[in-house]
């Protein structure tokens, strides 16, 4: 099954299958299957062709993947462009949302260790 051009899974249950499409967690999965009627355990590859139709309409209802990506990148581009302390901190790639920084920003940061490990240097073969 394929929405907006991503291929839905077809070897996990639609709730999941469904949260590979950007924008659409557990919860909006589990909220498009009720309206659709469909139930949480069934398989995209079992699916009837009205009941798959009904999922992508829903779907394509809420703002999702480029446009939602594109949304988000404006409004950090806005916070950047008005000088915010949020902005400051998006820029230079620290966290946003006023988390320590001395330990456990490593998400935000790309997993950087900057510490020095033992000194030992491992001895050569020879």
């Amino acid at each position: 099954m394929r929405i907006l051009g991503i291929t839905v899974p077809e070897n996990k249950r639609l709730e999941i299958a469904l949260t590979s499409i950007y924008g659409i967690g557990r919860s909006r999965a589990r909220l498009i299957l009720k309206t659709a009627k469909v139930g949480l355990e069934i398989k995209s590859n079992t699916l009837s062709v009205e009941q798959e139709n009904d999922i992508r309409k829903l779907v394509e209802s809420y703002k999702i993947e480029g446009d939602l990506r594109r949304e988000i990148g404006s409004n950090v581009k806005r916070l950047k462009d008005i000088k915010s302390y949020r902005g400051s901190r998006h820029a230079r790639h620290l966290p946003v949302k006023g988390q320590r920084t001395k330990t456990n920003s490593r998400t935000v940061r790309g997993n950087v260790r900057k510490t020095m490990g033992s000194g030992k240097r491992k001895e050569e073969k020879k």
